[in-house]
């Protein structure tokens, strides 16, 4: 079994080394045969290139922006309903719950014209507001957040309540200081997911200076066309911030994942 998984991390992880290493190499010694897997001179000047070809940095500024924002509404707006969910009994909230669940079948295909349409007529068309608002919330962040916080005792918000705490309190000072594992799963897989995010704004940005760094990198790959070297170099720094967030919460991130925030 302990063989078959480093053979299955190693077939992962190959295309990754891959990618890193040629992006260090010139277009034909990407091309050559058999493949220097370290190469012999590396070219940093590929990464100053690639930026000089396209307005990356740009690029970069937009995706921080539109993927930070729509994180940071998507972990406060799911919390807030995820509370409400598990700690509080209303008529219907069964019944809403399971509304809420049914959107995860409708594929975003389904609902991408209505959603553009709506967009328009509000205006937000080309803006950081069209980018971010319309994807900002999920129901399976809701579903996690409430899957997470039912295993919180509600021992902790009755001592509270008998000493006077709010709602809005139990919420800010029990309930998110204990689903810090929750959330730092949650937030991870919504910044990647608005990170790599390509067919929304492919849909409502035509601005250059809007435009995320998934719509520039499909934007260059077409006009470099066979400049691979250009190409990896720029796809292997928009991975960077990815990694690096991964590596300030990956503690976090695995508690999340052992204590159960994916439980049912």
């Amino acid at each position: 079994m302990r063989a078959l998984l480093i053979a299955g991390a190693v077939l992962m992880i190959l295309p990754i080394i891959w990618v890193v290493s040629a992006s260090f190499q010139s277009r034909a010694d990407i091309l050559a045969q058999p493949f220097d897997w370290i190469p012999s001179e590396p070219r940093f000047s590929n990464y100053t290139d690639a930026f000089d070809s396209a307005p990356f940095a740009r690029y970069f500024l937009n995706t921080l922006i539109v993927a930070g924002s729509a994180t940071i509404i998507h972990l406060v707006v799911t919390s807030l309903a995820a509370f409400g969910f598990a700690f509080f009994d209303f008529p219907g909230r069964n019944l809403l719950f399971l509304a809420i669940l049914a959107t995860l079948m409708v594929p975003f295909e389904a609902i991408m014209i209505p959603l553009y349409l709506q967009v328009r007529d509000l205006g937000w068309l080309d803006s950081y507001i069209g980018l971010i608002i319309p994807t900002a919330v999920t129901a399976l962040g809701v579903f996690l957040m409430r899957q997470f916080m039912q295993t919180i005792p509600r021992d902790y918000f009755d001592a509270a309540r008998i000493d006077g705490a709010s709602d809005l309190q139990l919420y800010y000072r029990i309930a998110i200081p204990l689903s810090t594992p929750a959330l730092a799963v949650l937030g991870i897989l919504v910044f990647l997911e608005e990170w790599n995010s390509l067919i929304w704004p492919l849909i409502v940005v035509t601005d250059t200076d809007l435009r995320p760094l998934s719509l520039g990198l499909s934007e260059f790959e077409t006009q470099t066309g066979t400049a691979y070297h250009l190409l990896l170099a720029a796809s292997t720094a928009s991975v960077i911030p990815i990694v690096l967030l991964f590596l300030a919460l990956r503690r976090q991130f695995v508690r999340g994942l052992s204590v159960g925030s994916f439980r049912g």
